[in-house]
């Protein structure tokens, strides 16, 4: 799925060579700081490194366009932004980004189930806890239905039993509808449980 060849990011990672499989969940671990976040832009085009190549299906990431890739390579980021009005303003959103259809009612009830967001598509999210917020910025992610998942910590602001639900849900998303997963963590419980790969990026980060 993807293959970093000789990359580098200057001050920050430094990859000879890195293969990310297709339709598994690769789990990213590391300390703070050694570029588990920096090294998801770059599979997303949101950054570019120094010198080095990244391939995407085999081809070159210089070579593709970058809202091309990103309607196949989705990224959620530890601090998604949502915009104040409901939950389905905010799905809506992410389908109209992409100039993707939008769904019934009754399927946006079914992501948010799958996030368990026990709420109204109607509900503001300005309103919601800093834990419904991640899922529903889960949930915008997830109704995009993205080839590849690049996942920063979803889990960051959730207690730990709703963290193994939500990691569970994920895993099932990859083995059931052959999706690509990278997620960055830093439980190696969940790690070891979940993930089909782990890579420990601290072996190439020069922090």
């Amino acid at each position: 799925m993807f293959e970093i060849i000789d990359m580098d990011l200057k001050g920050i990672i430094s990859i000879p060579y890195l293969k990310i499989e297709a339709n598994k969940l690769t789990v990213i671990l590391g300390p703070s700081g050694c570029g588990k976040t920096s090294l998801l832009k770059l599979l997303n085009k949101l950054i570019s490194p120094d010198s080095g190549d990244i391939y995407y299906c085999g081809k070159n990431l210089k070579d593709i366009n970058s809202l091309e890739l990103r309607k196949e390579v989705v990224m959620l980021s530890q601090n998604s932004p949502l915009f104040p009005e409901s939950i389905k303003d905010n799905l809506k959103a992410a389908l109209n980004y992409h100039m993707l259809p939008i769904p019934e009612n009754f399927e946006l009830r079914e992501i948010l189930k799958q996030v368990g967001i026990n709420k109204d598509l109607d509900d503001k999210v300005l309103f919601l806890s800093g834990g419904e917020k991640s899922r529903v910025a889960l949930a915008r992610v997830l109704v995009l239905d993205p080839q590849v998942y690049l996942l920063d910590e979803p889990g960051a602001s959730l207690d730990e039993k709703t963290e193994i639900f939500i990691t569970e849900m994920l895993k099932d998303i990859c083995q059931k509808k052959g999706k690509t997963m990278v997620m960055v963590t830093h439980s190696k419980e969940i790690a070891r449980k979940y993930g089909d790969v782990i890579i420990d990026l601290k072996e190439y980060s020069r922090g």
